[in-house]
């Protein structure tokens, strides 16, 4: 007679920073920080596109870093900080790069803009750019498929100053 290999599969608590406010949740060891995102959390503005790490359009900021979250497991959120698309405005504020983006009528569709913001704002700690190639290549994990790019990158190139300056500070 043999046992039930259930070890492993148990649900796992993890404590995390989730846009600025203290989050527990109880997850399965395979589920991925998108699919709690949308699905358990109810935070539906980063997007599910190709989930395979392909497209950007779920990218959101773990410890102010940029990563898919279709590729990262939410057991591995234990102790971090994430910050989504909805948690970049404060106090009723809208970032200074979705502000950016609204002045330069950057989110054509809409669909990959969330994903094009956190990245965005990712970029900002990363260090200085040399230049719009070197803003194209570093933007080049987020896939804009209607034709706003270059009013993206518009947006992001008069919105990054202002992003640096908060990320230094």
């Amino acid at each position: 007679m043999s046992t039930p290999c259930t070890e492993g599969f148990a649900r796992q608590a993890i404590s995390l920073t989730l846009n600025g406010s203290p989050c527990q949740v109880e997850v399965q060891p395979w589920i991925t920080t998108l699919d709690l995102l949308r699905e358990r959390l109810d935070l539906i503005g980063t997007k599910k596109g190709c989930d395979h790490g392909q497209c950007g359009a779920c990218t959101v900021l773990l410890d102010g870093r940029r990563v898919n979250a279709c590729l990262l497991l939410a057991v591995m959120l234990d102790g971090h900080e994430l910050t989504t698309i909805e948690g970049l405005a404060a106090g009723g504020e809208l970032h200074p790069m979705q502000r950016a983006f609204i002045r330069h009528d950057a989110f054509q569709c809409g669909y990959c803009t969330p994903g094009q913001i956190c990245s965005a704002v990712g970029l900002a700690g990363e260090g200085r750019l040399e230049g719009a190639a070197d803003l194209r290549e570093r933007m080049s994990g987020n896939l804009c498929r209607c034709g706003a790019y270059s009013n993206i990158l518009a947006a992001i190139e008069e919105a990054l100053p202002v992003c640096e300056s908060e990320v230094r500070s």
